[in-house]
């Protein structure tokens, strides 16, 4: 059998190999900046929904108020900074006992920062901020939303089944909203065996504010908000 001809490696110019270079520190100091400035925001809960949706929406309300209760029980609120349903989870912790974080993203179009936030980094880089809304967090709620919201659900979920940051609560807002998706997991998924049916048990489905409040505080009333030292070690590793 003959030897299949090798494809010629295109030299990359020295002017990319150096902006390239010159990006890993941006990188960095991405990391640097937003860990030093939100390390003492804990317990904290990230919460995410929709950048396009408007202010007399019922999801918008309900997420204001999830936001409200969560920062009056003293958790530290961390949403993606934006419009629309970023906007009411910020608004909803500003006016709250505890900070309202946002973590921004710089995008050519859709995200703009809202003005209630006690606590503002951007970003430039997805991955660094996810990085962020993972390593801070006591738990997830997720509220209805687009692509960007089902990305941050799927890291949160994919992280915690493969043990690569520690349990926590992932909790659906939405009933009508996620219930073909949920549908699609118990019986593609699972069936295809691409999926364990335990895995299904990662997640909560509660549409009652306060009880998104009483369900958190329940997944830890056996030990701390703070992560053990084991649980910070496997987060260096996100």
């Amino acid at each position: 059998m003959s030897t299949p001809p090798k494809l010629p490696t295109p030299a990359m110019p020295d002017a990319w190999n150096s902006k390239e270079a010159w990006r890993v520190f941006g990188i960095m100091s991405e990391f640097v900046s937003a860990t030093e400035r939100l390390n003492r925001i804990h317990p904290a809960v990230s919460i995410f929904g929709s950048a396009r949706t408007k202010s007399d929406n019922r999801y918008y309300k309900l997420a204001e108020e999830i936001a409200r209760l969560l920062s009056d029980a003293g958790f530290s609120v961390i949403s993606g900074g934006g419009p629309g349903i970023m906007e009411a989870i910020n608004k909803g912790a500003f006016y709250g006992k505890s900070p309202s974080v946002g973590l921004n993203i710089q995008l050519p179009f859709e995200q703009s920062g809202n003005a209630y936030q006690n606590i503002s980094q951007t970003f430039q880089h997805f991955f660094s901020r996810k990085v962020m809304f993972v390593k801070f967090a006591s738990a997830y709620v997720v509220m209805p939303g687009g692509f960007g919201t089902l990305d941050e659900l799927m890291e949160a979920l994919t992280l915690v089944q493969t043990g690569k940051t520690r349990r926590i609560p992932i909790i659906l807002v939405g009933s009508e909203f996620w219930a073909g998706m949920l549908e699609w997991f118990r019986t593609t998924l699972i069936n295809e065996k691409v999926i364990s049916p335990e895995d299904m048990d990662l997640i909560q489905l509660i549409d009652e504010p306060s009880e998104v409040v009483s369900a958190i505080f329940k997944h830890y009333e056996t030990r701390g908000f703070e992560p053990s030292e084991a649980e910070r070690e496997r987060q260096m590793y996100l």
